[in-house]
């Protein structure tokens, strides 16, 4: 899909619609046709997604949806597209730790020339110690998977050699060895323990190596629904559900009673109080969770979005939830609305680090420089959304970014060049269930591991930094 404006090029709202028809770009893995062995196919697609991650750093939820339009995935039955996201997934999740324990058994690492062989090895690992699969399964797999690429094939007999050397190793010592910031970059986790302190920091990357539940948002009667998909109503309004599998088969989908969305991302658009009737503009609005949102609450919403096929899902979207916006195609950053509207919701394009828990290949594809590039970006977006706001109006402004420069930084450079705009404290009651995440002047700052007191599988949500501001 292109590149998700106004979620850091991530996508954290109705993630399963796959409407895309660009087509996959096949390079190392086209090896001779052959009848492949029962379980061949998704790993063969996990490496390759891995391969496009890490080597050709292509954001995971692009190639996703370009290999189920019309790549491999496309001709896949449900189990094996499961299967396929799974292994990548937990690659992904664990994979400076997978990379220390196969150091281990490796005298040399792999040559550059050969990351799928490297990837292999990685995913094979990743079955092995965190999906608990048969380890006969897994090698035979893995060894096939090198005979059939040209590639990869000199490295067949090392690959079998490494993973019976590991299945032969102790898994639990293996596993200890997983210390904490261990998946995480060095560059991330200084920047976190600097900001939050040492102790957030190691939380933070404890809660990235979770799998996420399913969060959903729904039109109205979230009461009915919880009880409906048996989830659980959190404080906040979403209803989270933990191995719910593919959402598209839960009942209500196909009604459009609800959508896929992240707790944290649902709480921004809640925040504006009662908004019936009132003209409320909806910058970098695709995919369209937060249009949803507002459209639902009765307000009258102009949805502005450059990406034209992001605008195509953003209206596939609404169309299934049977929900009317005004669709403008164009830069947030250049739209001039006719009349000044009365409120604002600026979710602004960030590095995303607040979404690693579901989108565990961020972490390989942001540097320093994204977070320099991207502050520019915001504050020109800032800057025009206060412009045409309409006095006495209300901004929000939020990033699913856990960087300090994308979040409180942008907001007190703006208070202190623009004394038309003032603070609106969000307080604790507007967001039950977490009173922590309010800070000292009334911003939200939330955490990944906020919520770790509840059951396994029901942990976390994504961070969100957000703030509201009125406008004199």
């Amino acid at each position: 899909m292109p590149r998700a404006v106004g979620h850091g090029d991530r996508v954290h709202d109705f993630e399963y619609m796959t409407d895309n028809k660009h087509s996959t770009k096949k390079r190392r893995y086209s090896g001779q046709t052959r009848k492949a062995a029962k379980g061949l196919a998704p790993r063969r697609e996990a490496v390759r997604l891995l391969d496009a991650v890490l080597s050709d750093k292509k954001p995971f939820d692009e190639i996703w949806q370009l290999s189920l339009a019309n790549g491999e995935l496309k001709s896949m039955i449900e189990p094996d597209r499961a299967l396929t996201r799974l292994i990548v997934m937990t690659t992904l999740r664990h994979l400076r730790h997978i990379d220390n324990i196969l150091a281990t058994f490796l005298k040399n690492p792999l040559p550059k020339s050969a990351p799928g062989a490297t990837n292999i090895l990685r995913s094979a690992v990743a079955q092995l110690l965190f999906l608990k699969s048969p380890a006969h399964a897994v090698l035979n797999i893995a060894t096939s998977l090198a005979a059939l690429d040209r590639p990869n094939r000199p490295f067949k007999g090392l690959i079998n050699g490494v993973l019976r050397n590991y299945t032969r190793a102790d898994p639990e010592k293996l596993l200890g060895k997983n210390t904490i910031p261990g998946n995480t970059p060095e560059w991330l986790h200084n920047r976190w323990k600097h900001q939050f302190g040492k102790d957030a920091a190691k939380k933070i990357a404890r809660a990235h190596q979770q799998e996420p539940s399913l969060d959903i948002s729904v039109k109205s009667n979230a009461e009915k629904w919880a009880k409906e998909l048996n989830a659980t109503l959190l404080p906040t309004g979403s209803i989270r559900l933990s191995n719910a599998g593919n959402p598209v088969k839960l009942s209500g989908f196909d009604e459009g009673e609800w959508w896929v969305q992240d707790a944290a991302a649902a709480i921004p658009a809640r925040l504006f109080g009662e908004i019936s009737g009132k003209k409320i503009i909806d910058l970098c609005a695709a995919p369209g969770g937060k249009t949803a949102q507002l459209v639902a609450a009765g307000a009258d919403v102009t949805a502005v979005e450059r990406s034209p096929e992001r605008m195509k899902r953003l209206a596939l979207n609404l169309k299934r939830l049977g929900l009317e916006a005004n669709l403008v195609t164009e830069d947030a950053g250049k739209y001039t609305p006719p009349h000044p509207p009365d409120a604002i919701l600026l979710d602004a394009p960030c590095t995303a680090t607040g979404t690693i828990r579901r989108n565990p290949d961020v972490p390989y594809l942001k540097t320093h420089k994204n977070i320099t590039d991207l502050v520019k970006v915001q504050k020109r977006l800032i800057d025009h959304a206060a412009d045409i706001l309409k006095p006495g109006g209300t901004l929000i402004y939020c990033v699913c970014s856990l960087e300090r420069e994308e979040g409180e930084d942008q907001i007190s450079n703006l208070l202190e060049k623009d004394r038309r705009f003032s603070l609106l404290p969000i307080s604790k009651e507007e967001i039950p269930g977490l009173p922590m995440a309010i800070n000292s002047r009334g911003d939200v700052r939330i955490l990944p591991h906020y919520w770790s007191n509840f059951e396994p599988g029901m942990q976390g949500l994504d961070g969100f930094y957000i703030a509201r501001l009125t406008k004199s």
